[in-house]
C-alpha cells in the first residue's frame, strides 16, 4: 500500500483528529457510525495517529459527525437534487456515508489539504473539489456554478471556531448573501472552551488553537438578522432519535456527562441555521 506523507499547516492538521475518530469508531463491533473509507485513509497516511489514542474527544467528533450526517440526510430526502457544500472539507467522507446518487457535492479546503485529498479521493461530475479559503469568495463562485439555483446545504464542521470572530461572522454574511434561504450546519465553542485549550485532551497535542468564542448560538441570530436557528444541540442534548440509536456505551457516557455538566461539553453547540431568504 502507498503511504502518503502528511505535510499540513497548523490548523489543517486538526482534520486528522475527526478522521482518526471515525476510523477507530468504524472498527468497533457496535459503532455509532460505520466509515470503512476513513479506515482505509488512516492506513494509507504516514502519520503518528497514536498520539490521539484513547482521547475522550474522539467520541465527541464521532457524535458531531453523526448529527451533521443526519442533517444532510434530511436535506437530501427533501431535496434529492440539491447541492451539499463541505466547507473546510478536510478528509471528510460524508459523501461515502450519505450520498443519494443524485445530489451534487463541492468539497473545498486550503491548497495543502486539497492536494492530499485529491491523492486519496477521486472526484466525479457530481462531486468536485476546490482549493480555496473559507474567508475568500472563490468557493462560493464554484458552488453556484455547480449547484445553479440550489437548494444548498452548507456544512462547516470544526472550521469556524478556528477563525477570528470577525472572520467567522464575515463568512456567515457571505453565505447569507450568496446562498439565501439555505441551511448552514456549524459548531461553536464557548469562552470556557476557547480559554482552556492548553488542557484540552486533543488540541493540546497539536499547535492549532480556536480563536472565536461564541457564548451562545442565539448570538448568531442577533448578529445576522433574518437568520433562524432550526436546531441546536450539545452532545448531551442530541435529537432523541439519534441518541436512542447509539450503542449503549455511548448512551451511558452521555448519561454521565449530563450529570457532570462539564463546561467543555455544555458550551459546545452544534447548530443548524436557516439563512435569511432572498429579499
Amino acid at each position: 500500500m502507498t503511504r502518503h506523507r502528511v505535510a499540513l499547516g497548523t490548523v489543517q492538521e486538526t482534520l486528522l483528529i475527526p478522521l482518526y475518530g471515525r476510523a477507530v469508531e468504524s472498527r468497533k463491533a457496535e459503532p455509532a457510525l460505520r466509515d470503512p473509507r476513513a479506515e482505509e485513509i488512516v492506513a494509507s497516511l504516514d502519520y503518528d495517529f497514536a498520539r490521539f489514542d484513547g482521547l475522550p474527544s474522539l467520541a465527541g467528533t464521532v457524535l458531531r459527525t453523526a448529527l451533521f450526517d443526519a442533517w444532510v440526510r434530511d436535506f437530501l430526502t427533501a431535496h434529492p437534487d440539491g447541492t451539499v457544500v463541505e466547507i473546510g472539507a478536510g478528509l471528510n467522507t460524508r459523501f461515502e456515508r450519505v450520498d443519494n446518487g443524485t445530489a451534487r457535492w463541492l468539497e473545498f479546503d486550503l491548497p495543502d489539504v486539497i492536494a492530499l485529498r485529491r491523492a486519496l479521493v477521486a472526484g466525479t461530475a457530481r462531486r468536485r473539489t476546490a482549493a480555496a479559503s473559507v474567508t475568500g469568495t472563490s468557493w462560493a463562485d464554484e458552488a453556484v456554478a455547480l449547484g445553479g439555483g440550489g437548494p444548498y446545504f452548507l456544512a462547516a464542521e470544526a472550521v469556524l471556531p478556528f477563525l477570528t470572530e470577525r472572520e467567522a461572522h464575515g463568512v456567515v454574511e457571505l453565505m447569507a448573501a450568496r446562498f439565501p434561504g439555505s441551511l448552514l450546519a456549524l459548531d461553536t465553542a464557548g469562552p470556557g472552551i476557547v480559554g482552556a485549550q492548553e488542557s484540552h485532551d486533543a488540541l493540546s497535542r497539536v499547535e492549532a488553537r480556536m480563536r472565536w468564542a461564541c457564548a451562545a448560538p442565539a448570538d448568531l441570530e442577533t448578529r445576522h438578522p433574518g437568520t433562524r436557528i432550526a436546531a441546536s444541540h450539545t452532545l448531551t442534548s442530541l435529537p432523541r432519535d439519534l441518541h436512542d440509536n447509539l450503542p449503549e456505551a455511548y448512551r451511558e457516557m452521555l448519561r454521565t456527562l449530563t450529570e457532570q455538566r462539564l463546561p467543555q461539553v455544555e458550551q459546545y453547540h452544534l447548530t443548524l441555521l436557516g439563512l435569511p431568504p432572498r429579499p
